[in-house]
């Protein structure tokens, strides 16, 4: 299934570990938060997405797959 919606949730704390592992999905706001970039090929990086999925302390990354 290849993933087709990637959103951040609210409670993100700001410990940069996704855009660690996924630095060509993932971003930083002025607060520290991440975000999801513009344009982001989640084809291309499917596998840093899961990963950071994973990884996220607070489990506020989503993905939807179709």
């Amino acid at each position: 299934m290849a993933i087709k919606k990637v959103w951040i949730e609210e409670g993100c704390i700001a410990d940069g570990i996704c855009q660690d592992i996924c630095p060509d999905v993932f971003g930083e706001n002025d607060d520290g938060e991440a975000f999801v970039k513009d344009g982001a090929d989640f084809s291309a990086n499917e596998e840093c997405i899961k990963e950071s999925v994973e990884e996220c302390p607070v489990e506020v990354i989503r993905i939807e797959e179709s």
